[in-house]
């Protein structure tokens, strides 16, 4: 398989001739299987359709913890998770990494996994508001990610273990899936301990 970006001065029909040609000349019996060429049409839908997706599923995301909790839990919510979608995003951009379906794929999944740590995060501050009466609200928040500290950094570390894995030995075709995951769960880690407080503080006020 030969990936090669596309060449403003070159045809797509062009660009796959000269390839050919070259190979021919190191080896005659090259046999081309295939040849596709991926436009800035295909692009752009991507990202429209990934950015709809992404979209849907954050709105579903408020809801939930709107039914569960409270409007203030749902907001607060995917504004910290939200910080793990953008890393990836922001480290796929800066090194060029090649941005498919499948990394929309994990993005999603990385949003999805984070949630279940509000759920956790926010179960705690509820229940600690009914016993913590005098408490404050930072008080109370801090009490309720110290008690699940604990818990994120051994679900996430055996998670992230899985993902090295993955990463190391599934192959090319899992390589940028297992990437993104990567960076999501990690930050995934700084995202629940550290994002939660203030934008859940901010909105409560």
């Amino acid at each position: 398989m030969i990936r090669l970006p596309i060449k403003g001065e070159l045809s797509a029909a062009k660009l796959s001739e000269v390839v050919i040609d070259a190979l021919k000349k190191a080896d005659d019996t090259i046999e081309v299987r295939r040849v596709e060429f991926v436009g800035p049409q295909v692009g752009q839908e991507l990202l429209e359709n990934g950015a709809l997706a992404l979209l849907f599923v954050s709105l579903g995301i408020v809801a939930y913890l709107a039914m569960r909790f409270e409007w203030k839990f749902g907001v607060a919510g995917i504004i910290a998770n939200l910080h793990d979608v953008i890393i990836i995003l922001g480290f796929f951009a800066f090194f060029q990494w090649e941005f498919s379906l499948t990394v929309l794929a994990a993005v999603l999944a990385i949003l999805g996994y984070s949630v279940n740590e509000s759920v956790v995060i926010f179960d705690r501050i509820r229940e600690n508001f009914r016993k913590m009466r005098r408490a404050g609200v930072n008080q109370v928040i801090n009490n309720a990610i110290t008690r699940t500290m604990s818990r994120t950094i051994i679900t996430h570390g055996s998670t992230q273990i899985v993902v090295l894995a993955m990463l190391f030995f599934g192959g090319e075709t899992l390589f940028y899936f297992a990437l993104a995951l990567t960076i999501g769960i990690l930050f995934g880690i700084y995202s629940s301990v550290f994002s939660h407080k203030p934008y859940f503080a901010i909105v409560r006020c």
